[in-house]
């Protein structure tokens, strides 16, 4: 077990590396350390998570009132309460606002398509929390949903939520979902991904245990979310069609605003008065593709 003055000085390094990544701007985010079983190691509040220093760390009980420290501990240590007692495996907390996570977040996008192998091995899939105030008992309660099936969160219109069994383990699950979402976007303004089959997900997460990777919940068969006893999640949507034949990679296209046919991805946005509009080049593809078919 790392001692106060390392777990301190690890706080200091991951709120170094947040900053210096652009995960948090201002006094934004939050960092927390499990160090025994009754006591906490947190980051103040109003303080630049890029400026911090050792002795700067407030020592809380696991419920929140204060044991040392000159200044106060973070407003959101509710939040950090909350995914210590849901989940007592995790030692450490890391709450940040990475730019292209959030923007899922706030447009109400979890980031649960099966794009990527090394995330559906190491996290599965991260989901939205539902909106709720920061700072009040609504945050920690609308994580309390899906904290005992997942280890990164996306919090509606707010940011994102890691937990770890160390400090840098949930810091490298930041680093992680923010890169998910950058790979994400990417596709999206591409029209298509190349989505992993519902096959390969399931081989994959049975890869886990040779990779020496602990999962909080299996995948949700069918996409077909199980509830446990106190209306938490159980299980991790990953959405993943099913192939034919032995095909690992499936393509697909997205419903909403930029779905389209297999051939012109993208096709097709829908005004809210109903009228398709297209894109230059997409009716340009579809008249070459018309005249085409008619030779």
């Amino acid at each position: 077990m790392r001692s106060e003055e390392q777990v301190r000085a690890d706080i200091v390094e991951v709120g170094r590396r947040l900053w210096e990544r652009g995960y948090v701007a201002s006094n934004d985010g939050n960092i927390s350390v499990r160090i025994d079983d009754h006591r906490l190691i947190t980051t103040p509040k109003n303080v630049s998570k890029g400026f911090m220093t050792a002795d700067m760390m407030v020592v809380t009980d696991l419920s929140g009132k204060k044991l040392s420290g000159e200044r106060e501990a973070s407003s959101e240590l509710k939040m950090h309460l909350q995914v210590y007692r849901d989940r007592p495996d995790a030692r450490a907390v890391v709450h940040a606002h990475p730019p292209t996570a959030t923007g899922f977040a706030v447009a109400g996008i979890p980031l649960d398509r099966a794009v990527l192998a090394e995330v559906v091995t190491t996290l599965g899939s991260i989901p939205i929390a539902e909106y709720a105030t920061p700072s009040t008992d609504e945050l920690p309660q609308a994580c309390s949903k899906y904290l005992k099936a997942h280890d990164g969160l996306l919090l509606a219109n707010h940011g994102a939520l890691a937990i770890g069994p160390d400090l840098f383990t949930a810091y490298h699950r930041m680093e992680t979902i923010e890169h998910f979402a950058k790979i994400s976007l990417v596709t999206r303004m591409l029209g298509q991904e190349h989505l992993l089959s519902r096959q390969e997900v399931d081989r994959l997460q049975g890869l886990r245990g040779m990779y020496g990777i602990a999962s909080p919940a299996p995948v949700c068969a069918d996409d077909v979310v199980t509830m446990g006893p106190e209306g938490q999640v159980a299980c991790q949507v990953v959405q993943a069609p099913e192939s034919s034949g032995r095909d690992r990679l499936v393509v697909d296209t997205f419903d909403g605003p930029t779905r389209g046919s297999g051939r012109f991805p993208g096709l097709a946005q829908m005004g809210g008065d109903g009228e398709i509009r297209l894109t230059y080049r997409e009716l340009t593809a579809l008249i070459e593709d018309a005249v085409r078919n008619l030779k």
